[in-house]
């Protein structure tokens, strides 16, 4: 197999494992960039508000979850030289058509929610400006077109940007609100206060718990990492990007807990719960801190809204080729080179464009009631979908045997599944049926 000058760029064999070093961090930070939505954030802000730093050590297992489920789907990709699709359809013609139907309605009704939740910062920084439509709109079609015309390497770069001004300020208004380190400790003894069982079990599943957890492999090949002499710098480079996302939840749970719980704030679901609490922001720190929060808040809105039409766009391309070739007509390409030439495709151009235009028509309408429950089930199970399907595939022929899980892994992953049943089942009865 021909090595691109991404995969020989040390000067070193191909067969020989790469050192795990910073400077070759990248993937992982996109994904998680992408995972950490404004949706999650205010999830974690309720948490904190109702039970204070009690449920701090849900949100370690759930670091320690995700960084389970992205090893074992960069582990796929590096190991087998495979995509995931790829070994999706290796397990039967269901995953294909679940995977078909899911993509498609997921991406309309995500399409217009990352939009808005983009617009809402903005129009909160510019209350005299255009309204939230115009800025949702505008915002979209800025993604479409950095993505369109932009490759993996400088999309990694605007995504670390982002991700920087995320951390900064979360933390930064995590440590002005004062923590209380020794509440914070015992935080980490698991204890399940009474209804909360399951605030405990989205603090785990919840944040950075999306499609694009699948879409970390397709970033390792878009890196250039595109066989196992990459799996030392993967597992760095993943388990960097999951204890910033740690760092993240344990910081909003704070502000949450420091901020809310004492006061009795109740924040709005959704979205808008952060411009709740950039009111708060003001009125106890000034205007100053409540600005910088709302460009915290863009940042992290925004870091989602190119990450999924970057990451879910090749996907959706992988889908399309493989769909269309059998899976035993000739050789493939090298990942690299498949994910760079996937990425001025046809089908992942059309998927970004069925991302940014059909999604505007719901920023005027409320959302149809058919899609909302199909949205809904199709969203639930996802994350089940894809811990079992890793167990699977990681356990299966389909894996070389120096790769497959030990049981560690299948424990984690196990645990993932389990509790992503759970919320499945408890997402589906909240439906508006």
């Amino acid at each position: 197999m021909a090595e691109t000058s991404a995969t020989t760029g040390t000067g070193e064999p191909a067969s020989r494992p790469r050192k795990s070093s910073w400077k070759y961090i990248g993937p992982g930070i996109v994904v998680a960039a992408t995972g950490v939505g404004a949706g999650d954030l205010v999830a974690t802000l309720i948490a904190g508000s109702k039970f204070g730093y009690t449920l701090m050590w849900a949100a370690v297992i759930g670091c320690v979850v995700k960084i389970s489920l992205a090893e074992a789907a960069g582990r796929w990709h590096l190991a087998t030289g495979r995509t995931l699709f790829d070994g999706w359809r290796s397990l039967g013609p269901w995953t294909t058509v679940y995977f078909a139907v899911y993509v498609v309605i997921w991406g309309f009704i995500y399409g217009a929610t990352a939009m808005s939740s983009s617009a809402l910062p903005i129009v909160a920084l510019f209350p005299d400006g255009p309204g939230l439509k115009f800025w949702a709109i505008v915002t979209g079609l800025i993604g479409l077109a950095f993505v369109w015309f932009n490759r993996y390497a400088v999309f990694e770069k605007v995504m670390t940007v982002l991700i920087g001004i995320m951390f900064v300020v979360v933390v930064y208004v995590a440590v002005r609100v004062v923590p209380d380190a020794g509440a914070s400790f015992a935080g980490l003894l698991p204890v399940l206060p009474d209804g909360s069982l399951l605030y405990t079990l989205g603090l785990i599943g919840g944040v950075g718990g999306t499609i694009t957890m699948a879409a970390y492999g397709y970033w390792v090949n878009a890196k250039g990492w595109s066989n196992s002499s990459w799996m030392k710098v993967m597992r760095l480079d993943n388990r960097v990007a999951y204890i910033t996302t740690g760092i993240f939840v344990v910081a909003m749970l704070i502000v949450g807990a420091e901020l809310l719980h004492a006061s009795q704030v109740a924040l709005t679901s959704g979205d808008r719960g952060l411009i709740d609490l950039g009111k708060v922001l003001e009125d106890r720190f000034g205007a100053g801190t409540a600005k910088l929060f709302l460009v915290g808040f863009f940042a992290t809105s925004f870091s989602s809204l190119i990450g999924v039409w970057h990451g879910v766009s090749l996907m959706f391309a992988d889908f399309v080729e493989r769909f269309r070739a059998p899976a035993a007509e000739g050789e493939e390409e090298s990942g690299p080179a498949v994910t760079d030439r996937q990425q001025r495709s046809l089908p992942f151009r059309a998927y970004l464009l069925w991302l940014t235009f059909p999604p505007m028509t719901l920023l005027w309408l409320d959302e149809p009631f058919g899609l909302v429950i199909a949205y809904g089930v199709l969203g639930a199970f996802f994350m089940p979908f894809l811990a079992l399907t890793l167990i699977w595939l990681l356990n299966s022929a389909r894996t070389p045997s120096e790769w497959r899980n030990g049981w560690v892994s299948n424990g984690m992953l196990a645990l993932a599944g389990l509790l992503f049943v759970v919320l499945c089942v408890q997402q589906v009865r909240e439906l508006p049926w």
